[in-house]
């Protein structure tokens, strides 16, 4: 099931959000995301709005947020259910609700570039991440003119 994040949700994002991202991102140091961590708590979660996924038994598998109602600032699905159809879920919410969206995806990061290419985002800059100085592209998607 996918619902808007409540509160009681952010410990469950932010626990599913460090492992998810250390297994995504083997090619920065880790000390960078448990660094990052409290920026993103504090920070970032508050002014995004947050999707997520809930398993049966209500524990979240998976979340999508986006900020300023068009950057997707973080798309994370647990390992366990890698397959199920969860990340196209939650990323048909978010195009339910925005006709554009943005993203950066590091260029490293095949699994989610190919994911992203499936979901019909194209390449529209080359940039570098200013926090791990790492080569990104910033991806954009838009809902068709009609279908």
């Amino acid at each position: 099931m996918i619902r808007l994040s409540a509160p009681a949700d952010v410990e469950a994002i932010m626990r599913l959000w460090l492992r998810s991202t250390l297994a995504a991102h083997p090619f920065i140091d880790e000390t960078y995301w448990f660094e990052s961590a409290p920026m993103v708590r504090e920070t970032f979660l508050p002014q995004a709005v947050t999707w997520v996924s809930t398993a049966e038994d209500g524990g979240i598998n998976g979340f999508i947020s986006v900020l300023n109602h068009q950057f997707i600032g973080a798309l994370f699905v647990d390992e366990k259910v890698y397959g199920t159809g969860i990340a196209q879920q939650l990323m048909q919410e978010v195009k339910n609700h925005y006709p554009l969206l943005l993203l950066e995806v590091y260029q490293e990061n095949h699994r989610a570039l190919a994911f992203y290419r499936k979901e019909e985002f194209l390449v529209v800059n080359d940039t570098v991440h200013p926090g791990t100085d790492l080569p990104t592209w910033v991806l954009r998607w838009h809902q068709p003119l009609s279908k």
